[in-house]
């Protein structure tokens, strides 16, 4: 046998990307995006005085960054007023999903999730050889009732649910998601990923409990913060759960620059709020020209909006074709009934005017 010996599971599985980037379609169609509105990345920015400490943390990117994350950490538990031995920093929400999952999930445990929610929830979980169990979607909202439901029928290892959810950009309000967390059976454990949720009404998270075994939940810098690039997200959860992570990460996977950054940004609440109002007004100006086209929008409390392409989703696929034709990356939820939806991120100005310009084009030749 020539070749790498792969475990059993690896041969089993199927070589998979969950998202296609809009680097890879650039160089298939040989022309850059005029308007880069797929990936859900803030394209506000991060802060000026965020980008000041990347910048100047880049004269000391030959040192490793601080494997224990100590400053940040410190920083996050004084944010959001727990113990820093309630929180875990890494590369992104991604690599904490993939970390829970090394943790927790061996071949055949069982998982619950939403079918159509985050695609790279179940790469992790296929990747530990979990076994997924999928409940539909209660219109364009996930289910918590459904998943603890099913959850009480199976015993997972794992419930997910996104709140505000992806693809759709819905949110339950915080008495809901509490219910679901008090409803969480014995033996199961609750990941909550948060990743939009400076997006959403003040009433959207229940308070933090650090006490409760049963609920990690996940935040980052790559969207309000605007930070995709940098790789930096955080789990809040119980001290034990919290500690179980040191047995299987990367130390040394935080850089120096990306440390610096997020410390900055935490601390500049007032661009926050900055980047908050450009996405509301952004969110605004796409039902607008949605509407203009004939077209409704899913509400919206991420820094993204789901359009209603009012018929199937071939037809909302052959839309989305006709968009990147005109130079404008979108994306589309993968199951129905959602993939009737294009999705579109929360653009600058003349973002939305190029796409306010391929629209019509999309639509005509998606009829057509």
């Amino acid at each position: 046998m020539t070749g790498p010996r792969y475990t059993r599971l690896v041969a089993s599985l199927p070589a998979t990307v969950p998202f296609v980037g809009p680097e890879t379609q650039e160089r298939a169609r040989g022309a850059r995006f005029d308007a880069r509105l797929g990936a859900n990345e803030n394209v506000f920015g991060p802060s000026p005085r965020a980008s000041a400490a990347m910048q100047a943390a880049a004269d000391g990117v030959w040192q490793y960054g601080d494997p224990e994350n100590f400053d940040l950490k410190a920083a996050l538990a004084a944010h959001h007023h727990v113990p820093a031995e309630n929180i875990i920093v890494g590369e992104g929400i991604d690599a904490l999903l993939g970390y829970l999952c090394r943790m927790l999930v061996e071949p055949g445990d069982r998982v619950v999730t939403s079918a159509g929610a985050y695609p790279t929830f179940n790469f992790h979980v296929a990747g530990f050889g979990g076994d997924l169990t999928a409940v539909p979607y209660k219109g364009d909202f996930e289910d918590p009732l459904a998943l603890i439901k099913a959850a009480n029928e199976i015993a997972p290892k794992l419930i997910y649910i996104a709140n505000p959810d992806n693809p759709m950009g819905t949110c339950h309000p915080a008495a809901t998601i509490q219910a679901m967390i008090d409803a969480v059976p014995k033996g199961s454990l609750l990941v909550l990923d948060e990743a939009y949720l400076e997006f959403a009404a003040p009433d959207t998270a229940p308070p933090l409990d650090v006490t409760n075994a049963q609920v990690i939940r996940f935040r980052t810098f790559s969207k309000a913060y605007g930070m995709a690039g940098a790789r930096v997200g955080y789990g809040i959860g119980a001290a034990g759960l919290i500690d179980g992570f040191n047995k299987i990460r990367n130390h040394f996977g935080m850089n120096r620059i990306s440390q610096a950054g997020a410390l900055a940004a935490l601390a500049d609440g007032e661009y926050l709020k900055q980047t908050i109002a450009n996405v509301a007004a952004a969110r605004d100006r796409i039902a607008a020209i949605a509407a203009d086209n004939g077209l409704t929008v899913v509400p919206s409390s991420t820094n993204f909006v789901a359009i209603d392409c009012g018929r199937d989703g071939e037809f909302a696929k052959r839309v989305l074709d006709g968009l990147i034709a005109e130079g404008v990356f979108a994306r589309m939820p993968f199951v129905a009934p959602q993939n009737r939806c294009i999705r579109l991120t929360a653009g600058r100005p003349e973002d939305l005017a190029k796409f306010a310009e391929a629209l019509p084009l999309a639509l005509a030749r998606a009829a057509g």
